[in-house]
């Protein structure tokens, strides 16, 4: 296969990488990091959560964050909706594009959200239809597509299936998520063999967490393929709440320098992004888990 000419890079630090902080992070700094990543030429930012502050602290400023943006030109900011009351506050507040998630693994869907993937794509469904009467564009990510802290190996037949009943709900993009890290590459490949017998790969995108090391690994392997989008933290901020142990998403400089090397277009500036790493890094007093933001801060 052919590697996309372009990639997207979808950049979840100022969500996924700081919602399981346990010291509250002002809201001007969440801002300050949104605004520079927009400045390094990132144009898909999930910018934060509309769920219970009693379930995660850290983005109880959520409607804050999306009312004080500086809004650039070209620049998607993103939040992600659980249930249809999140909607309701993401669109008081503007916003322009939400994300649902569902799991490929029946634990961890009881365990992270209290219901069975049935039935928690059944509670997406008005979320979808309310969406698509207010003009919002839904994005859906599943979650555990290579292995689940409770169940172990998950079957790529049960990731296209609920990928699938994402996409024909009406999400127009699926992402699908190594939660805990443990996927290799031939796993990773024959994942997304099976999800795109019924979802067009233009359609798909990876999201692969670092735990074991894999991530860039598989995300080759998924790019050969011809995955076109990626998900990524600046400086490998976040892990998973519900997975002991779980390191960061990869790092979004990491994944940058790769894709420079393959010479496929993103349209990032690789220095900005990994000033903006060492920023947030030291600003709430985090290691930066970006070997390439390491390598060039050191320079």
């Amino acid at each position: 296969m052919a590697f996309p000419k372009r990639v997207r890079l979808v950049e979840v630090g100022p969500r996924d990488g700081l919602q399981n902080e346990p010291n509250p992070i002002h809201t001007a700094t969440k801002l300050e990091l949104i605004d520079r990543l927009g400045a390094a030429g990132i144009r898909y930012i999930e910018a934060a959560s509309f769920v219970s502050p009693k379930w995660v602290p850290q983005m109880a400023d959520h409607r804050e964050v999306m009312t004080g943006l500086m809004r650039r030109q070209g620049v998607t900011y993103a939040a992600l909706t659980p249930n249809l009351k999140g909607l309701e506050a993401a669109l008081e507040c503007g916003v322009e594009e939400v994300a649902v998630f569902g799991a490929a693994s029946e634990a961890f869907s009881q365990k992270n959200i209290n219901c069975s993937v049935a039935e928690s794509l059944e509670r997406f469904a008005p979320v979808l239809e309310r969406a698509r009467e207010a003009n919002v564009r839904v994005r859906g990510y599943v979650s555990c597509v290579l292995g689940c802290p409770y169940e172990g190996e998950i079957a790529p037949a049960k990731v296209a299936e609920v990928s699938k009943a994402l996409y024909e709900m009406g999400c127009y993009e699926v992402s699908l998520g190594d939660t805990i890290g443990v996927g290799t590459p031939l796993a990773a490949k024959r994942m997304i063999e099976a999800v795109s017998r019924d979802i067009p790969m233009e359609r798909l995108a990876a999201h692969f967490h670092d735990t074991y090391g894999q991530a860039l690994a598989n995300l080759y392997a998924v790019l050969e393929e011809g995955i076109g989008v990626v998900d990524s933290s600046v400086a490998g901020l976040g892990g998973c709440p519900y997975a002991k142990g779980a390191s960061g998403n990869v790092a979004s400089e990491d994944v940058v320098y790769l894709l420079n090397g393959l010479g496929i277009e993103t349209g990032i500036d690789l220095d900005k992004l990994a000033e903006t790493g060492t920023w947030i890094t030291q600003t709430i007093g985090r290691p930066n888990r970006s070997k390439v933001g390491v390598a060039l801060a050191a320079k």
